[in-house]
């Protein structure tokens, strides 16, 4: 069996606009896009890995990934903030200007933050061991796929709940309705 010998990932295999500092360790992948505002920068840190499809946008300040974070696949992060050095985020989250502690572990799927929110939520960060940020942070999701309502959320967070899982077409465009509410007629034409 034949293995392909790992190529050094290269500009060509993702997007930068704007004022952003990659470390060379950092490793990105294919398909994420780096996009800072005018008056805005994003700083990649040393080790730091960006899944694929990834999205940061810096708005209104400095979005910052400090060392040995790793990003899941197709995560969005807007805004201003900082995630700290050793931070897990799980895939296909969403961070509006909103900060992670160093070493916390975000869920996949998780929303954190919220869009008209204009300054950074900060997590404290020192070497004490880390404190999760919020309730969905220590959720867990029962084996049938649910999520659980009863707890309560902090002003400062949005939590979509669904009866059942999401899975298919019907249920992605629903999705994708509600979160991009301007899209709506291209959804049906394709359906």
């Amino acid at each position: 069996m034949h293995v392909p010998s790992l190529q050094p990932v290269t500009s060509d295999h993702f997007c930068v606009s704007g004022d952003v500092t990659i470390h060379p360790t950092a490793v990105i992948a294919a398909g994420v896009l780096l996009q800072a505002d005018p008056a805005s920068r994003i700083v990649i840190g040393a080790g730091a890995c960006l899944g694929m499809g990834t999205v940061l946008h810096a708005h209104q300040g400095t979005l910052e990934v400090e060392a040995e974070v790793t990003i899941g696949a197709g995560v969005l992060i807007i805004g201003a903030g900082k995630i700290g050095t050793s931070a897990c985020i799980g895939a296909a989250s969403t961070i509006w200007n909103h900060s992670i502690g160093r070493g916390e572990i975000i869920p996949p799927l998780s929303l954190l933050g919220m869009p008209d929110q204009t300054t950074p939520v900060t997590a404290e960060t020192s070497d004490a061991p880390p404190v999760p940020a919020s309730p969905v942070a220590q959720q867990q999701e029962p084996p049938n796929g649910t999520v659980e309502t009863a707890v309560k959320q902090p002003a400062a967070e949005i939590q979509l709940s669904f009866s059942t899982p999401v899975y298919g077409q019907e249920n992605l465009n629903r999705l994708l309705s509600t979160l991009l509410p301007h899209r709506q007629t291209f959804l049906k034409g394709q359906e």
